[in-house]
């Protein structure tokens, strides 16, 4: 697999730029203190891909680098008896679509934006030390069947109430919503599952995105929807608010755009499901970065 496939953006239904550039200055101002601290880039094997190249700024600090959270199988991991060995090594389910998912995002929020960003992503466990704390924005893939534990959980608790910001994506149905729910509930207990509201700030810090809909995945096109029969047509967008109104965990359910990034170079993914997928993962970023 090449390191970068050639991406493809539709539209420029952007906001002006001007105030938002300027918040966002103010937002990227405290950041690079934490590039000290930053610990080194590494890559794992994935359960998709095995062999990938580096990009040539592997090595550098950026703003903004896509930092993929690692996490243990749950029970109903789809991979259990498949790969069986340590997740903290790779080859396990947190690695679905990497990195070619991740290098694909990376460079449409460098295409699309002006943030300084890292062509490769980093890999963050709850598990090592205080690193979590030195990437803002955090994503996660299958939420429906993650095993996260309720000594990462606290970590992941922490960080999110001193600002990170944590992206939960691709999971399907009443069944795998149920396993996220058990664990996110590990995280916040008492705080509610709300869906965000079209006026949210959140979908309208870069792109103005009321017309949402569902992403599926690559290998659910011709149905539509994985877990159909189970409560997996409809896109929800969801959230977690902090104390202040800040969204702290954006939830993308029934939709998988992770996806969307991944296949974005693809001919035989559709456009409309690649480009909202971006445009929704960019006002993301930019909102972790701003509130």
């Amino acid at each position: 697999m090449a390191a970068t496939g050639q991406v493809v953006f539709f539209g420029k239904n952007a906001m002006s730029w001007r105030s938002k550039l300027l918040r966002l200055a103010c937002g990227l101002g405290c950041l690079g203190v934490l590039y000290a601290f930053q610990k080194p880039f590494r890559q794992y094997r994935g359960v998709e891909y095995y062999n990938f190249e580096l990009t040539p700024d592997w090595r550098d600090k950026s703003e903004w680098t896509f930092a993929r959270l690692m996490f243990p199988p749950g029970p109903n991991d789809g991979y259990r008896g498949r790969f069986d060995g340590d997740w903290r090594q790779g080859l396990s389910l947190w690695t679905q679509d990497y990195p070619r998912a991740d290098r694909h995002f990376s460079q449409a929020v460098r295409r699309l934006t002006r943030v300084n960003v890292r062509s490769v992503e980093q890999p963050v466990s709850l598990e090592d030390g205080d690193d979590v704390y030195n990437w803002p924005w955090l994503y996660a893939v299958q939420v429906g069947e993650w095993g996260l534990t309720e000594s990462q959980a606290k970590v992941l608790r922490d960080y999110l109430l001193r600002g990170g910001f944590f992206m939960a994506d691709d999971f399907h149905g009443n069944y795998e919503w149920e396993m996220f729910e058990k664990r996110i509930r590990f995280v916040f207990p008492d705080r509610p599952i709300v869906d965000i509201p079209d006026n949210d700030p959140i979908f309208h810090t870069v792109f103005d995105l009321d017309d949402r809909f569902q992403v599926p995945g690559a290998e659910h096109l011709r149905v539509g929807a994985k877990n159909p029969n189970d409560g997996g047509v409809g896109a929800h967008w969801r959230g977690i608010y902090d104390d202040k109104g800040r969204i702290m965990v954006a939830i993308s359910y029934n939709s998988d755009l992770g996806d969307g990034w991944e296949w974005a170079d693809s001919p035989q993914y559709p456009e409309r499901f690649a480009g909202l997928a971006i445009r929704i993962g960019v006002n993301y970023i930019l909102y972790a970065m701003t509130h």
